[in-house]
């Protein structure tokens, strides 16, 4: 009989519950005690909605981050989060966000340095290493849950990170090998794996996403000598792999001394023949056969195609599962209410993708005509999908193909629109700006629930948001800031927005993800091709200027950005939606200009985030990926300065390609690295101006202006100080007023010092 199991499930519940809870603990309005309650109560819930599946995941619940979790099962904190003072909980979100000087404790703590997830947009804390590095087990947390399990008749799959992984996830903050540390860690593992099978645990999931990545010949021996190490374990250990095919390692996992593998195999579909040959007879294989990552319903009949002579293979070897962790996706589409038939039809979200899974497994137990209804079913809206005139407009791909190569191409290099741009809009050394978004406060939100329910006229919304532009101008003209944004008070989010005035997108009531800690996005979906029916940002933008005269930017979503932050449409290549989406946004950007706007930000966060873990991948996809950039940002006159924002990435392998995008200043997150990150700019002569960010916005610690100052001279050992910018690492949406203004306060006055220092 197929096994069925699950490597992950969403840990925000269905209406974001473990965002109010975290939220509310961290205002201090409930104690330790109640959060630790609610996680119980999110726990139960989520073994509850898979109650279907032979073996449930059980520790990959988080209230953080699971990386972080797996940090402190091993006894790995950061010294600065203090080993001593208070309880692990609040060491961990010591860690996690950092702590305030200005607290009735008195000790800024700097929060752990965060980073994507592989190629998605989940961001986790980054384990630090040193030369004196130790580890300690600390299983309390994982056997609770264990234990948690069993009471609710819950058979456990107990989900850690592996150790090569885990160590290659991290930063090395010294000189350290980081595989040097690999003896002093493989007895905690053991250790932990003891205490697991001490609970009655057969099974235990062990992750090692590395192994879908280039690894070199020390990587590929530390998973020989980790599992060796680890086969003495009464365990049965089972190694999954996701978001990517083995390749050259796929003979190294298929041999490692383990009782199972996992292969996601929607991202490597052609792999599954040579790992049923490979596969000694005694190992168990592990299919993920549904995406884990997308919200598409699966093609069941060609699922089964292919899928039932692997099965007449393997008999009870074979195990199904999601491709990968369903933290990534929604968890339940019949919440919807409001979405459209058909869409909504198209859609499976975590509960019905292992709906799907069930239908798949009883198919291959018990032969397709016990699940004949279900089959008709899946094929009836999958042949619809396929043949809708909604998802399919042949006037939008003529127009992308008329393009011709010009639309890529500024009308003169930087050297020289550079002095158009001085002369067009004049600036002090170092100037100073913000990434975009200013404080979405509970007063704005109201407002814009309200005019969504129509309890507000539009002229009433109008006037209100207008309002809190007009504040948000204000203060930025109070701190003195040089170039001011509008705030963004109109968005309820940047991709989100955006995909709500596009035809092609539809967008989900319930469908949060995870992004890190407390904060969900709601991804739009992308369902068919392209266009913009209007202006989307030009009358917002043209009334914040008129309040200034200072310049202030228009804000604009860049198109991979787009692409990369939605459930994108599977029917077609991503590079063809990008060229989509870049035409929609050049529509904007030139609307922008011609509204007298001398400064456009063009925000690609998620540039990286879509770069293929195999570099042998990554030349096409930034090729594309820098097209569509261009082709949305290189319409306009050479006076018009072209801004460009990018999240936590980390650049040293891809500054050609930041290069060639050609934006006149870049603004990038650099300030948990403390300026690392632009070590990239070290052997790269990088020619356009630049904003490392001067101050950490995903924690509450307020900014000493000593350190910013700090900061931006190391900066300048990399970039010239002319073409330096000062900035926040990213938009101030989370924040809230009373932390912005001391913060802004001071980046300005670091701003102030570093000019007088150059005059």
């Amino acid at each position: 009989m197929v096994i069925t199991h699950s490597l992950g499930f969403p840990r925000i519940g269905t209406r974001r519950e473990l965002k109010h809870a975290l939220e509310t603990y961290w205002q201090g309005s409930i104690p330790e005690e109640q959060l630790e309650r609610e996680g119980e109560a999110l726990r139960r819930k989520n073994w509850g909605l898979q109650d279907g599946l032979d073996l449930a995941p059980v520790g990959d619940f988080s209230f953080y981050d699971h990386v972080l979790d797996m940090s402190v099962t091993l006894g790995h904190f950061p010294d600065r989060a203090g080993l001593a003072e208070g309880s692990i909980t609040d060491r961990y979100f010591r860690v996690a966000r950092g702590r305030s000087g200005n607290d009735d404790r008195g000790c800024e703590i700097h929060a752990g340095e965060m980073t994507k997830w592989f190629d998605t947009n989940y961001h986790y804390i980054v384990p630090e290493f040193h030369s004196e590095t130790g580890f300690s087990l600390n299983p309390e947390r994982l056997v609770a849950q264990i234990r948690e399990a069993r009471k609710q008749g819950v058979a456990p799959k107990p989900v850690i990170i592996g150790p090569v992984t885990y160590l290659w996830l991290g930063k090395s903050k010294d000189d350290t090998d980081k595989l040097s540390l690999l003896d002093r860690l493989l007895p905690v593992y053991a250790e932990l794996l003891d205490r697991i099978t001490a609970e009655g645990v057969e099974w235990v999931q062990i992750d090692e996403p590395a192994l879908v990545t280039d690894l070199d010949a020390d990587w590929r021996h530390a998973f020989n000598v980790a599992y060796h190490s680890l086969k003495t374990s009464q365990a049965k250990l089972l190694v999954t792999t996701y978001f990517g095919d083995l390749r050259e390692n796929l003979q190294l996992a298929c041999e490692l001394p383990v009782s199972g593998l996992h292969l996601d195999a929607i991202s490597a579909p052609e792999e599954v023949a040579r790992i049923v040959d490979w596969l000694t007879p005694l190992k168990v294989l592990s299919l993920g056969i549904v995406d884990g990552r997308n919200i598409w319903r699966t093609d069941l009949g060609r699922t089964l195609d292919w899928l039932e002579p692997v099965h007449d293979r393997l008999g009870d070897r074979l195990w199904l599962a999601p491709s990968c962790s369903l933290l990534h996706v929604p968890v339940d589409v019949d919440l919807e209410q409001k979405l459209d038939a058909d869409i909504k039809g198209w859609l499976a979200f975590a509960v019905q993708k292992l709906d799907e899974l069930s239908v798949l497994a009883r198919a291959l137990n018990s032969g397709r005509t016990a699940v004949n209804d279900k089959l008709t079913e899946n094929a009836r809206v999958i042949q619809s999908r396929q043949v809708s005139s909604r998802v399919h407009n042949p006037a939008i791909a003529r127009a992308v193909d008329s393009l011709g190569s010009h639309a890529g191409h500024r009308r003169s290099p930087h050297s020289e629109r550079v002095h158009a741009q001085r002369r067009h809009t004049v600036l002090p050394a170092f100037p100073t700006t913000t990434i975009g978004s200013f404080p979405q406060t509970t007063d704005i939100r109201l407002a814009r629930q309200q005019f969504r329910k129509g309890e507000l006229t539009d002229t009433a919304y109008v006037a209100r948001i207008r309002e809190e532009i007009a504040y948000c101008v204000d203060q930025q003209e109070e701190l003195g800031l040089d170039v001011l944004v509008h705030g963004e008070a109109e968005r309820n989010d940047m991709v989100e927005y955006f995909g709500e005035q596009l035809d092609g997108y539809a967008f989900s009531q319930f469908g949060w993800v995870q992004s890190y800690g407390s904060r969900c996005v709601k991804p739009p979906i992308l369902y068919g091709d392209i266009s913009r029916p209007k202006a989307m940002t030009v009358e917002w933008i043209r009334y914040a200027q008129s309040l200034t005269g200072k310049p202030l930017k228009g804000m604009l979503t860049g198109p991979v950005t787009m692409l990369n932050w939605s459930f994108v449409r599977d029917d077609q290549p991503r590079k063809d939606t990008a060229q989509q989406l870049a035409l929609a946004i050049r529509g904007e950007v030139l609307d922008l200009e011609k509204a007298g706007v001398k400064i456009i930000q063009i925000d690609e966060a998620a540039l990286r985030e879509g770069l293929p873990l195999r570099r042998s991948d990554r030349a096409d996809y930034l090729d594309w990926a820098v097209h569509a950039f261009r082709v949305a940002a290189n319409g306009v006159r050479d006076e018009t300065q072209i801004h460009t924002h990018m999240c936590y990435s980390e650049f040293n392998d891809i500054i050609d390609s930041i290069a060639r995008m050609d934006a006149d200043v870049i603004t990038i997150e650099t300030s948990r690295s403390h300026m690392e990150l632009l070590d990239a700019f070290r052997g790269f002569e990088y020619p356009n101006d630049i904003g490392p960010g001067v101050y950490d916005i995903h924690s509450p610690n307020i900014p000493d202006k000593q350190d910013m100052v700090g900061l931006i001279r190391k900066a300048a050992e990399r970039i010239p100080s002319g073409r330096l910018w000062v900035n926040p690492d990213c938009g101030l949406k989370t924040r809230k007023w009373e932390e912005v203004v001391p913060a802004l306060r001071a980046m300005v006055q670091a701003a102030g010092e570093l000019r007088q220092a150059a005059q």
